[in-house]
């Protein structure tokens, strides 16, 4: 729990503030679960804040929720594409990514359970980030990746917008949005590995990348 509000400051998720008069303010969870490896052993004890979006109401706490996600499909297509072309693909895990995505609306969360300020118990959480829970999370993360991608000279997709490209002289990178996931793979590794390095630099909760081998071989039949 600790460490989940540890992230939020490094983030600068939110400000404690007086609330407001008339403020219509979400309430918070803690979400307890158990990690476990292939083998079904605990591995690590998680716990996240969450915000009940559930008593959001549209046009008061949110706009636009939308978030593109990629199809399955898609990501079929990328794997078979791979295995054409003889590449290794990669994943990366996104930690509390929700937290990376900026918000445009004014709204407030109560403190908590457990963490209460002593001296302002009646305060009130503004936040300037995204939590887990909120309905525009989802759109905020992926806005804020997709912008920095941008910058940084991808290109999106016309018509997968979770499809984010780059040509530099005779290689090719790409890589695969699906929420906090992400696939990517290149046929250059020196790319990977800059992708890489780029992403921790920029997102500072990105996990390990942790490399993926297809699990065919490029004469076979991906399917």
């Amino acid at each position: 729990m600790h460490e989940e509000l540890n992230n939020f400051t490094r983030n600068e998720v939110w400000t404690l503030e007086a609330k407001p008069k008339g403020a219509r303010v979400i309430g918070t969870k803690w979400v307890f679960r158990n990690k476990q490896d292939d083998e079904g052993n605990i591995v690590r004890n998680k716990a996240r804040l969450v915000a009940k979006g559930y008593s959001q109401v549209e046009g008061i706490y949110f706009g636009e929720t939308f978030a593109p996600v990629a199809r399955l499909e898609a990501i079929r297509f990328l794997l078979a594409y791979a295995t054409h072309h003889d590449m290794k693909l990669y994943q990366m895990d996104m930690k509390s990514a929700f937290l990376n995505g900026y918000i445009n609306e004014l709204d407030y969360v109560e403190q908590p359970l457990g963490f209460e300020d002593p001296n302002n118990p009646n305060h009130v959480y503004r936040l300037f980030k995204a939590l887990y829970g909120l309905k525009q999370a989802s759109r905020a993360w992926y806005e804020r990746l997709r912008d920095f991608l941008i910058e940084k000279g991808f290109k999106i997709g016309r018509v997968d917008t979770t499809l984010f490209t780059m040509k530099m002289d005779d290689d090719l990178f790409f890589c695969q949005v699906y929420v906090d996931d992400i696939i990517f793979g290149s046929t250059n590794e020196d790319l990977c590995k800059q992708f890489g390095e780029m992403m921790a630099k920029e997102f500072e909760n990105v996990n390990d990348r942790r490399a993926y081998f297809l699990p065919w071989v490029s004469n076979q039949d991906p399917k």
